[in-house]
């Protein structure tokens, strides 16, 4: 819907795949625009180049490959040390299957300075020590 409002989507190379496959995950009565990434509204951008490009947008920050809920995810790190996790499962609430991974991708966002969590589900926190 953004897109369609004139902005920009930025996606990582991990999410290029999945990103389309969304539609698999929502509700019809949801209303899902589908995300395509073919198109000039879509800018695929590394993690390597995210500061930059970020920056360029005014944003000081950074992505971070935070696979554990699913290989594709990313979330959106600034510098003041709040993070945007989207889908990366809590470490408490990971399935014992992917808890290594997840307990990785949060040691990696702490190791970075996060401090404040938006999760994509469930209450902002701070991120305990």
């Amino acid at each position: 819907e953004l897109k369609i409002a004139g902005m920009q989507l930025l996606i990582t190379p991990e999410q290029v795949r999945t990103a389309p496959e969304m539609t698999r995950w929502t509700k019809p009565e949801e209303h899902f625009v589908p995300i395509r990434t073919d198109d000039a509204r879509t800018r695929i951008v590394s993690i390597v180049e995210s500061r930059s490009v970020l920056h360029d947008l005014g944003i000081d920050g950074e992505f971070v490959h935070t696979p554990g809920h699913s290989d594709d995810s990313v979330s959106l790190l600034l510098d003041d040390g709040v993070v945007f996790t989207g889908d990366l499962t809590p470490p408490g609430s990971a399935e014992e299957d992917h808890l290594a991974l997840v307990t990785q991708s949060w040691a990696a966002l702490k190791g970075r300075g996060a401090r404040r969590v938006y999760p994509g589900h469930g209450p902002v926190r701070n991120l305990e020590g």
